[in-house]
């Protein structure tokens, strides 16, 4: 049974009667399928799906990243690599199932993969928290990272996820403290990492795996701080004005891209990835093959000044430099002491002035 959002109506009517005009069974009995008539109605659907899906709201974007058809995680992992190894525990606590780890294969090289996963029915949902890792799926996820990182694996994630799991038990394990170590585990790795952004990519829970050499959303994916419902409450007390935060908070794939937030846009087929899964693999794997090319030719000491320029540029004009000169990039420059007692020396009679000033105000207060 599809699924549709509420902008979909019309949408949902006419694949009513093109699935009526498909079956062959009718109140008369058999009848003969008409193909012209079939091909008539498809190309309508088409035409009504793009039509919608050229002039989405952030907030309808919001919920088509939320899709329950979207493909997950799980479902990119079993089809774009190969001889994949679920591996699991975080060797502190226990086992987290809201993230997939292990290592596989991709175009007959080793590649680790981590994948947050949402689940596909309620009851794989529930046992998979919803896609809210624990302190355990970021411990679990380091684990493997400093693992593949040791070995000169890249690494590939999926991201997936509302958040991370803001339950009393995750605070008591270091939520907080998991998921800044995870941020400082991707930066320093000396392997390429790339981060996908296949549906909501949502808080620290996002970017806890997401600080990565290369940032990639899927076109109908989110990326935030909070989500718009959260936002909404916060700023007007009204969960409803959903729009109005979406809007705000630029979390749609080309306001990011815009910002150069991200720095990758994948094409999904008209009405979203559920409904050509197969066309957005093509994608996914075409955008995974041509980003760890690029990398090929770095060695590890660009990888991680890549992955740091990528992350200082956010916002500024340029990134990090090695250069002494500080208005080439964020270097510092050396104080140079001897430059300062000769500034001090030129203008003595400046800071003696001054020196006396300040000596006569701080015994005037003394008296007072």
């Amino acid at each position: 049974m599809k699924n549709y959002l509420n902008f979909e109506t019309e949408v949902k009517e006419l694949e009513a009667q093109l699935d009526a005009l498909k079956d062959p069974y009718n109140k008369e009995g058999i009848s003969e399928v008409n193909t012209n008539e079939i091909g008539s109605y498809e190309e309508k659907i088409n035409k009504k799906l793009k039509k919608i899906y050229s002039d989405l709201n952030p907030w309808q974007i919001t919920q088509v990243a939320r899709h329950e058809d979207r493909p997950k995680a799980k479902y990119f992992i079993e089809n774009l690599f190969e001889d994949f190894i679920l591996l699991s525990g975080d060797r502190f606590y226990s086992e987290d199932k809201s993230v997939l780890t292990g290592f596989a294969k991709f175009n007959n090289k080793s590649i680790l993969v981590i994948g947050q996963e949402k689940g596909e029915n309620l009851e794989e949902r529930l046992d998979r928290n919803f896609g809210m890792m624990r302190p355990e799926g970021y411990r679990k996820s380091i684990r493997l990272m400093e693992l593949a990182n040791k070995f000169n694996i890249p690494i590939i994630t999926f991201i997936d996820t509302p958040g991370a799991y803001p339950g009393v038990g995750a605070e008591e394990r270091g939520q907080a403290e998991a998921i800044a170590r995870s941020i400082e585990c991707c930066m320093k790795l000396e392997v390429p990492n790339i981060s996908i952004i296949i549906g909501e990519g949502g808080s620290g829970g996002a970017i806890a795996l997401a600080s990565a050499s290369k940032v990639i959303m899927l076109e109908n994916a989110i990326y935030s701080v909070i989500s718009p419902e959260g936002c909404a409450t916060i700023l007007w007390r009204d969960p409803k004005k959903t729009l109005e935060a979406a809007s705000a908070m630029k979390l749609t794939s080309k306001d990011l891209f815009d910002l150069n937030i991200v720095d990758e846009i994948i094409e999904e087929p008209i009405g979203g990835a559920h409904r050509n899964r197969e066309k957005i693999l093509d994608n996914v794997r075409a955008s995974i093959k041509k980003n760890l090319e690029s990398f090929t030719s770095l060695n590890k000491e660009e990888i991680i000044l890549q992955r740091k320029n990528k992350f200082l540029q956010i916002g500024r004009s340029k990134g990090f430099s090695t250069k002494s000169d500080a208005s080439s990039g964020l270097a510092l420059k050396k104080i140079n002491i001897n430059h300062i007692l000769e500034k001090v020396l030129k203008n003595k009679k400046i800071f003696l002035s001054f020196a006396v000033a300040i000596s006569f105000l701080a015994g005037l207060f003394y008296l007072l």
